[in-house]
């Protein structure tokens, strides 16, 4: 077998394996049990806010974690960690994003961690459901609500390892959490949009 020949032997089988590496099912109760970790490169949570009621500002952050362990017999109870460092907002301008870090808004220096802890999970037979939970935000608790999608769970790339991903949405009130300077600029809702990947480890 020739150099070019074992070369493309291997990437045909690697696109093989990484097209295999999709969601098998929706149903949560066929998600294998164990200890999961957010996969912190398939992660994101963008935030969305009026400016001035002109446009629908949009800012992201860039350091997540999170962890659960799961019962599939008792899925619907199933505890779910997720932290985010205020810190890391990202705006693309980076004396803006210090600024919304600062004490003016999240105050990371004072609460260095937003964190969502569930207290209740529903899903259909597509997947389609909510998630409840108490969000902490600038030292402030309140319990909020958000659609999700369970996209599904299967193996990992090349086939390793088991995977599994959710995307969904949710609206707080930012005045809600003590976060309310320049009120007059900045709409109180803030609109939350998340896509995350979590491996069984």
């Amino acid at each position: 077998m020739t150099f070019r020949t074992l070369m493309a032997a291997c990437l045909a089988t690697t696109f093989a394996s990484a097209a295999s590496a999709a969601p098998t099912a929706q149903d949560p109760a066929r998600v294998p049990p164990g200890e999961y970790v957010l996969d912190k490169s398939h992660a994101s949570l963008v935030v969305k806010v009026a400016h001035m009621g002109f446009s629908g500002y949009t800012m992201r952050f860039d350091r997540l974690g999170g962890t659960f362990t799961y019962d599939p017999a008792a899925w619907s109870t199933t505890k779910a960690t997720i932290t985010v460092d205020p810190a890391s907002i990202s705006t693309g301008q980076a004396s803006f994003d210090r600024e919304i870090a600062g004490p003016k808004f999240f105050d990371s220096g004072r609460y260095p961690a937003i964190t969502f802890v569930t207290t209740a999970l529903s899903a259909d037979a597509q997947g389609h459901g909510q998630v409840v939970g108490d969000l902490t935000l600038h030292g402030v608790t309140r319990p909020v609500t958000l659609d999700t999608v369970f996209n599904g769970v299967g193996p990992g790339m090349l086939g390793v390892g088991t995977r599994l991903g959710f995307s969904g949405h949710g609206r707080i009130k930012r005045s809600d959490f003590g976060v309310d300077a320049v009120s007059s600029l900045v709409g109180d809702d803030v609109d939350l949009a998340f896509e995350v990947e979590f491996t069984r480890k």
